[in-house]
């Protein structure tokens, strides 16, 4: 079941917001994760790492990644069918050295988990999670005790909307780190948004990330919006007096407070 995406004209993960939040499972999805800027940085890195990735993994045409909404993203973020001529007008430019070098180099040595991890990481930048993914998986395997790989690889295949294997890899982050708030909260989120949904189980995660981390915003948030799904507004209040309490200005409280006069 595909979702909607959180705003209006919004990115899967909140990188872009135009409107106010109109359902509450919306509410979830702007909340993922910290780096809500990498869409700007995305863009940036796009210029120069953005056409590569046929090259060495996807052999085909130009692949249309989902978005909440079930959407292929828009056409700035789709591979072009020639990696190193992205106007299709004989362009020579590319990717440049070391970054090449650097993605051939975690291609042709699958067990070097340094080489996995940087390929990864600049595929993730730019919003390329299919690509990023073999690397993750990759380095996993090189070194499946590393919290690091194994939360990105989480990420990732949250960002591609496989919430179940997310949080397969966000269970084994946190079993070598059983006190990140961050990851608790996001395994909760596979639990929120996948089909069918499982409130208790969500709740239940978003409340254990709050015990090691009271005032954690995002999962603050992501909790009453739970609450709120599940109809009790009576536990949904006392998340937004805590909400209010770290962080007034967050943008949800005035939606929240809307659900609950409703």
């Amino acid at each position: 079941m595909a979702h909607q995406s959180p705003l209006a004209g919004a990115e899967f993960g909140g990188l872009f917001r135009s409107s106010l939040i109109s359902s509450l499972p919306d509410i979830l999805a702007i909340m993922k994760k910290e780096n809500v800027l990498l869409g700007v940085i995305g863009i940036l890195a796009g210029l120069i790492i953005g056409y590569i990735g046929t090259d060495y993994l996807n052999k085909s045409n130009s692949t249309k990644l989902p978005t909440a909404g079930g959407k292929s993203r828009a056409s700035a973020s789709q591979e072009p069918a020639d990696p190193a001529d992205p106007a299709g007008a004989g362009n020579s430019g590319g990717a440049g050295p070391d970054i090449m070098a650097a993605i051939e180099t975690a291609r042709k040595e699958p067990n070097n988990f340094e080489a996995q991890m940087k390929a990864g990481g600049m595929f993730r930048e730019i919003r390329r999670f299919e690509q990023a993914l073999p690397f993750y998986q990759n380095a996993v395997k090189a070194n499946p005790e590393d919290v690091e790989a194994q939360t990105k690889l989480g990420d990732t295949l949250f960002d591609l909307q496989r919430f179940e294997d997310a949080a397969t890899s966000y269970q084994s982050a946190l079993q070598i780190q059983p006190r990140n708030a961050t990851v608790r909260m996001d395994l909760g989120l596979t639990w929120f948004l996948r089909s069918p949904r499982d409130l208790d189980k969500a709740i239940a995660e978003f409340r254990s990330a709050l015990s090691i981390d009271p005032r954690h915003e995002k999962t603050l948030q992501n909790l009453t919006a739970a609450y709120l799904e599940k109809g009790d507004k009576t536990a949904a209040r006392q998340t937004i007096d805590q909400l209010t309490g770290v962080n007034p200005g967050n943008q949800s409280i005035n939606a929240f407070k809307s659900k609950l006069a409703e």
